[in-house]
């Protein structure tokens, strides 16, 4: 009778730490590093009328790189970028692990196209 390696199925607990899982020199740093530093978005901020009342909502520097990093890795449908980011470390690590729905996801990507469109011509 053939014999097999015994696998283990129990759940393993690893830590990560969410920083060190963004590569320096990859694409997902200097995507990281353009949009903490580089790009003005105050247009995008200016859309967000929240201040005194109403839920609060996803920062938008977070939403962008995450909208940015999704389709320079082809994946462009709002609920594929929600799977991503629940899944792919890289994703939640720059994400902060927020895990927008695919809801808000769209709703970002629709209603702030035309602020968008200008910022993802200055990263490329």
């Amino acid at each position: 009778m053939a014999r097999y390696k015994p696998q283990d199925h129990n759940s393993l607990l690893l830590p990560v730490v969410l920083s060190e899982q963004i590569i320096p020199g990859s694409f997902a740093f200097a995507l990281n590093y353009l949009v903490d530093h580089e790009l003005d978005l105050a247009p995008l901020d200016a859309q967000f009328k929240n201040d005194d009342s109403g839920a609060s909502a996803y920062d938008p520097r977070v939403m962008l790189k995450i909208v940015l990093l999704a389709y320079s890795q082809g994946i462009i449908s709002s609920r594929g970028i929600e799977q991503t980011c629940a899944r792919n470390v890289q994703f939640i690590a720059i994400s902060g692990d927020s895990q927008p729905s695919h809801t808000h996801i769209a709703k970002f990507v629709c209603s702030l196209s035309d602020q968008i469109k200008p910022l993802f011509a200055q990263v490329l």
